[in-house]
């Protein structure tokens, strides 16, 4: 049994998968495991996973079509062997002491089913200006009884493998498939700790979900939420669509650069890419390390 099994999907990323996996592998514990979901790639992500799962560097690894994003992601989690699950981003940054330190409380805490923390925020268009996004108010406000359900990323979300039975795998018919998740643990009453620090630092790349997102596409899928759940939106003045963009990316409208990328769907080349993702792993391991007082809230 593993204490922490690492969940990776990934489709084409190859240049991205490089350098979050290699960090992951670098860090990696004999008492934990790295399960990867490939949809089936085509740009050699495939043949580098296998090659990484055949030197037994990853332990668990698939490469094969999906539906979705949310229906890979369900296959690595019923893959997993671990206690506890940690979903890995293939284009975010992790401070994997912080998420031992959230696991220390949840394997002190067995009540706990999750466990999810502050997060920093950043875009490849402007890798020097990092953004600080906290659910702190909100989750106190859900503790306190004062609403139903609230929303948070599971970028920064550690949980219990066992919580699954009541939890159940994501909604394959949501495209924010962690904005469902969460309004469904918190509507279901889940025991949910919250940790001041930060597990992560979220990466705007170009062409991920967030990037895709399209309004009618928020809309439909808020009407679901409401509907479920009886969600209001954090500001019920605004729109759903309106308050995804905002949280994800509030800052990214506020900092116009003089130079962002040429395309959409381009990623800056090699040796640049890995120096903005070095930044952002040594700006959160320095944020994390001088933090006074980090506290855990349950």
């Amino acid at each position: 049994m593993f204490n922490i099994s690492y969940l990776l999907v990934t489709k084409n990323k190859l240049p991205l998968i490089k350098i979050v996996l290699g960090e992951l592998l670098l860090q990696l514990r004999a008492d934990e495991e790295i399960v990867v979901v490939d949809g089936n790639s085509a740009d050699g992500t495939k043949e580098y996973l296998q090659k990484l799962f055949d030197e037994g560097k990853i332990q668990q690894y698939i490469s094969e079509p999906d539906h979705n994003q949310a229906h890979g992601w369900n296959k690595a989690l019923l893959m997993a062997n671990g206690t506890l699950l940690k979903k890995i981003m293939d284009d975010d940054v992790y401070d994997y002491d912080t998420i031992r330190k959230c696991r220390d409380y949840m394997v002190q805490h067995p009540q706990i089913d999750v466990c999810i923390s502050n997060c920093l925020v950043s875009d490849l268009s402007r890798p020097d200006k990092i953004d600080f996004a906290t659910r702190l108010p909100w989750y106190k406000k859900w503790q306190a009884g004062q609403a139903s359900a609230f929303t948070f990323s599971d970028v920064s979300m550690l949980m219990r493998r066992s919580s699954l039975s009541y939890i159940g795998l994501y909604d394959t018919q949501f495209k924010m498939i962690d904005w469902e998740y969460s309004l469904r643990m918190t509507h279901l009453q889940v025991k949910i700790a919250y940790y001041t620090g930060c597990m992560a630092l979220a990466v705007h790349t170009p062409g991920n979900v967030t990037s895709s997102l399209t309004k009618s596409r928020a809309q439909f899928e808020e009407a679901i939420g409401k509907a479920k759940y009886g969600y209001p939106g954090d500001r019920s003045e605004i729109s759903l669509y309106s308050e995804f963009k905002i949280a994800v990316g509030k800052f990214i409208a506020r900092f116009k650069p003089t130079a962002r990328l040429k395309r959409q769907t381009d990623l800056p080349a090699g040796d640049e890419l890995k120096k903005y993702y070095s930044a952002f792993y040594k700006k959160l391991k320095e944020y994390n390390d001088t933090l006074v007082n980090p506290e855990f809230i349950s």
